[in-house]
């Protein structure tokens, strides 16, 4: 099997040839120019195309994208103008934002789908190209409701007008439940179209290492039902939704379950998130669950030795045999604490990275 055959198998419950690997989310400049044997100044100029060149070095069967640091010297997505623009969030703030916003009939009716579909078709396209053998699928997090609007307000504006104005904040919910319907229509006219993979990453951090932040009832009531409304388009080309799930899930996995969601990336085993018991759920089709992961970039990728990395993967290989698929993935980014051998061993623990018998500058190598 080819890369893209490989994870397609993955992807549709079939048995690939050896089990798939997803790159993307390698957040280590420093490692990334070791792997591609580039200069810093080399790696800023096309952090892009230097990230995705680090991903056919270690052999990456595909990508959810390339992470790119927010600036130059940094390995975050974020920085402190991000906090700063929170902090500025008032209630009062957060309220008139929110009653600026268009209606949800506005924002539907605002749609213009041929229009954006030719964006999104060319914008895939490229990417594709780019990508060459590689699989490229994206991660999207705007293409379901956002529940819980921190990022951009601030925890403790947003969650205090969400407690005391709960009719009002349902409104910036529901507005994005309909552009993310919209988004999923892009995507599910061009898996119809034959050039997009049959699964995709989403979700949001609803829960801490202890649990949701909000109310379970709540979520029941107002957030899963437009999780549903959004991903329809979705379900009904038989694609499947693989949602992230970062901190303890488990009081809310028979609900996300219930939405029509087939699989789940993000486990924290320190919070109860084991693929040991994960691979007896099913879908709400009974189909076995697909899963992206388990590696962890808080625990073995990090702290552990490469013999550990390798026996992860091969415990996680072994625990979905027959009873999920499995796509290797992180839990998260791999930041530049992850020891460049171990992230070696991940890859080499499912036969795509071959290092070369000389002159490799990695794990320590001349």
């Amino acid at each position: 099997m080819n890369k893209k055959e490989r994870l397609h198998a993955a992807f549709t419950l079939q048995k690939p040839d050896r089990t798939p690997i997803l790159g993307g989310w390698l957040a280590a400049p420093h490692h990334i120019m070791t792997l591609t044997r580039t200069t810093e100044d080399e790696y800023w100029a096309d952090p892009f195309g230097v990230g995705l060149q680090a991903e056919r070095v270690l052999g990456s069967d595909g990508v959810n994208g390339i992470f790119v640091p927010i600036t130059r010297g940094a390995y975050r997505c974020v920085d402190h103008t991000v906090l700063e623009n929170r902090a500025r969030y008032s209630m009062a703030d957060v309220l008139a934002e929110i009653d600026a916003l268009p209606t949800p009939q506005e924002a539907e009716a605002a749609f213009d789908e041929e229009a954006r579909y030719a964006e999104f078709s060319a914008e895939l396209g490229a990417k594709q190209a780019q990508c060459g053998d590689i699989l490229w699928c994206r991660a999207d997090w705007d293409m379901i409701p956002r529940a819980l609007w921190y990022a951009h307000f601030g925890y403790e504006s947003y969650l205090t007008a969400l407690a005391l104005y709960p009719q009002r904040v349902r409104k910036i919910i529901e507005v994005s439940a309909v552009q993310g319907r919209q988004r999923a229509t892009l995507r599910a006219r061009a898996i119809r179209d034959g050039h997009h993979p049959v699964a995709i990453l989403t979700g949001e951090d609803i829960s801490t290492q202890r649990g949701p932040m909000v109310s379970p009832e709540f979520l029941r009531k107002v957030y899963w039902p437009l999780v549903e409304y959004s991903l329809e388009p979705l379900m009904k080309v038989g694609c499947r939704i693989v949602w992230h799930c970062d901190g303890d899930y488990r009081p809310l996995l028979d609900d996300l379950l219930a939405c029509g969601i087939a699989g789940l990336q993000g486990f924290q085993r320190e919070c109860g998130m084991d693929l040991d018991w994960l691979v007896e759920r099913r879908t709400r089709n009974g189909d076995p669950l697909l899963f992206f992961g388990p590696i962890s970039v808080t625990t073995t990728l990090p702290h552990g030795t490469p013999d550990e990395v390798r026996a992860e993967v091969q415990h996680a290989i072994e625990v979905c045999r027959d009873k999920a698929s499995l796509v290797l993935f992180t839990s998260n980014t791999i930041t530049p604490d992850v020891p460049l051998e171990n992230i070696l061993a991940l890859w080499e623990a499912v036969g795509s990275f071959k290092p070369p018998s000389r002159g490799w500058p990695g794990a320590g190598n001349p």
